[in-house]
């Protein structure tokens, strides 16, 4: 019998939010093996996590409570390629303003400020079409917008160097005047890490999925090549001899 294509195994960390909603989408790109992550077994055994939206206090205190919070730490330290979505984005800030009393555990890694609930309330949720950056997956009727659906989205208020911002909302006259922006960020990346403030998976446009498939992809890639291009171990560094000495050849 033999053997399909190996699959690339892309993870969704499954502990709360619309981590079904990612799978599903995940299930139409060609080749990925979506993973439901509940346990530092399935976080070990994928090339790249989203991170889903969702109530990212309860979020984090549920992966407070398995003890996945090192281990994704662990994860992100690998510079194996993570997506956030909404309260995913904020696991992945450095900095977060707005928070529920006592904070939560952040991973951080994201050279950003990230205000919570930047536009309100449920009742504030909305959706727009913003221009798709040109990393976007491109195909003969691909749209130059994307449907952006904002469920108690936070916004990227402030930006360090090395983070690329891949799309902007401009505030109505109303929300300038409420939160003193012109417009704030809603997709980053910077290096290995991708995030958004909306919710992709909401929505039948799997382009954000396809592009972070890609950089799992760039990196499961570049991560082969680093290790085919590694010098071989040593066979004889342990024993602490020549290799052609006999072990009880004493010394003069």
């Amino acid at each position: 019998m033999v053997a399909g294509p190996v699959k690339l195994r892309v993870g969704v960390l499954a502990l709360q939010g619309s981590f079904r909603e990612h799978m599903t989408l995940l299930r139409r790109i060609p080749g990925v093996e979506p993973v439901e992550v509940r346990t530092k077994e399935e976080l070990d055994s994928v090339a790249g996590l989203i991170i889903p939206g969702g109530e990212s206090t309860t979020m984090a205190l549920v992966a407070e409570r398995w003890g996945l919070i090192p281990e994704l730490r662990s994860f992100a330290a690998s510079q194996r390629p993570i997506w956030g979505t909404c309260a995913g984005l904020i696991f992945l800030a450095n900095r977060a303003s707005g928070m529920k009393e006592g904070g939560q555990a952040l991973l951080g890694g994201l050279d950003c400020m990230v205000q919570r609930n930047f536009f309100g309330a449920q009742i504030n949720s909305f959706e727009t079409q913003l221009p798709a950056p040109p990393c976007l997956p491109r195909s003969s009727d691909a749209s130059d917008t994307f449907r952006a659906v904002f469920i108690r989205a936070p916004a990227i208020t402030e930006t360090g160097e090395g983070v690329e911002v891949l799309a902007e909302y401009r505030l109505t006259e109303e929300e300038q005047a409420a939160q003193g922006h012109d417009s704030v960020a809603v997709a980053v990346r910077s290096g290995p890490l991708l995030a958004t403030a909306f919710h992709p998976e909401l929505t039948q446009d799997s382009r954000w999925h396809e592009l972070f498939v890609q950089m799992v992809q760039q990196h499961a890639a570049d991560a082969a090549a680093a290790a085919a291009a590694a010098p071989a171990p040593d066979p004889f560094a342990k024993l602490g001899r020549a290799p052609n000495r006999p072990a009880d050849l004493p010394f003069y």
